[in-house]
């Protein structure tokens, strides 16, 4: 494959098959250098076989989801994983000559580092959006204003490297492609808060609480398991 008024041919690295003949071919090139060929393509999606499992899930921080069941899926914090690289890497390109060609090289290693983040980040949530959605009929999720959330300052570089907007925007188009159903649930619903034993609702909650016997039924409930049971109970109640 060529660019177009360059003789040199590119090395490409096939991702996928094509299911069609390209409409369109769009070349692109990232602040790490790499370039990436994306191809317009028509398919067909072909449902999966209808399964009787249903799921519920809870978006968190230090679990990236939790579902009804009791499952909870680590969140990798990638930029906490690499933030001391990164900040070396920043404090080196800080004291470079601006317009130097060492500075230029600094910044190319700021950009591969901050792409390696990227791409770490989505590998993990194309993997476990893809099993979500190859296990289960339905999934329910809370439908969160991730934008407004952000604005907390103590919160928003935790709540930014989990991506919760992202694996939701995968779970949908994914579910369908596959002839699933995402059911998200209104965000003032108050899942945590609520006993899925009996329905009593606490009036306030403070987030460091973590476990709670409801004063109601007695039952003694995990606040994140408890949370997502009840976002499946009203997902599946909302779309029967």
């Amino acid at each position: 494959m060529f660019i177009a008024k360059s003789k040199q041919p590119l090395d490409v690295r096939w991702t996928r098959e094509l299911s069609s003949e390209p409409s369109s071919i769009t070349i692109s090139k990232d602040k790490a250098g790499r370039y990436f060929v994306s191809m317009l393509c028509e398919f067909e999606s072909k449902p999966m076989p209808v399964t009787a499992k249903t799921v519920g899930i809870d978006l968190g921080l230090n679990n990236l989801f939790i579902t009804d069941s009791g499952e909870k899926v680590d969140n990798p914090r990638h930029t906490k994983r690499y933030e001391k690289k990164l900040a070396h890497l920043q404090r080196k390109l800080a004291k470079k000559q601006k317009g130097s060609k060492n500075r230029n090289k600094a910044r190319q290693k700021v950009a591969r580092l901050h792409a390696k983040i990227a791409d770490s980040r989505l590998d993990n949530l194309h993997k476990l959006s893809r099993k979500l959605i190859n296990d289960n009929q339905v999934v329910c999720v809370e439908s969160l204003a991730v934008k407004n959330m952000i604005r907390n300052p103590k919160l928003a570089k935790h709540i930014a490297d989990a991506s919760w907007g992202e694996f939701v925007r995968q779970l949908k188009y994914k579910a369908e492609w596959a002839g699933r159903t995402i059911a998200e649930i209104d965000r003032f619903f108050p899942s945590s808060k609520r006993c899925n034993g009996c329905g009593f609702v606490h009036e306030s909650m403070q987030l460091d609480i973590r476990e709670w016997d409801c004063p109601d039924c007695g039952r003694t409930n995990d606040r994140d398991i408890n949370a997502a049971q009840n976002i499946k109970t009203a997902g599946l109640a909302g779309i029967v």
